[in-house]
């Protein structure tokens, strides 16, 4: 993933941080923190006035993460991931509560559980839901249970915002691990 700071904060994004502070600031659990600033995201997604022109821009690479805000006190980031048609993420958790939404194009998300190793196999990954998520369409989590993969399954650039509970320049990202179980 490439990272890129952000060029300016438009109104609309600026007006989302506070909304999203509003939420983190009231101090609950991880999972109803993440549904409350899911509500707050939605109905910004799709507006031509959320983001600058160059936090729209991709990399041919590999999906671009435009760091949009990180809170001073590391409770919370936003960023807006820019996706060309065919990139993706390696199979990964995360090391807070997390929400995405869809601002342009569409995303696929394949979600995994970790089924412990047996006497007669090694652990591995079981996929449990596929979900297409398009223009406006939200969802949150918090782990543990936040193993997926996502991918930018349109025929054009697509671009989602992410708000993770974490500090995400400072970590660099908000991936905790990245899996290379078999899956099935």
């Amino acid at each position: 993933m490439t990272t890129t700071t952000p060029a300016r904060t438009t109104a609309r994004m600026a007006a989302l941080v506070q909304e999203i502070r509003t939420v983190v600031d009231r101090g609950l659990a991880p999972d109803l923190t993440a549904y409350l600033v899911g509500e707050r995201l939605a109905p910004h997604l799709g507006t031509p006035d959320l983001l600058g022109p160059e936090q729209c821009e991709g990399s041919p690479d590999r999906y671009r993460q435009h760091v949009l805000h990180a809170e001073p006190d590391g409770s919370f980031s936003v960023v807006a991931l820019v996706w060309l048609p065919g990139q993706e993420t390696a199979i990964h958790d995360h090391v807070s509560w997390c929400v995405a939404g869809v601002h342009e194009g569409e995303e696929s998300e394949l979600r995994y559980r970790l089924a412990p190793a047996t006497a007669t196999s090694g652990a591995r990954l079981v996929a449990t839901e596929a979900v297409v998520n398009g223009v406006g369409d939200v969802c949150g989590f918090a782990p543990p249970g936040d193993i997926h993969k996502v991918r930018n399954s349109c025929a054009t650039k697509a671009i989602s915002i992410h708000i993770y509970g974490a500090d995400v320049v400072r970590l660099g990202s908000s991936v905790r691990r990245v899996y290379t179980l078999p899956a099935g």
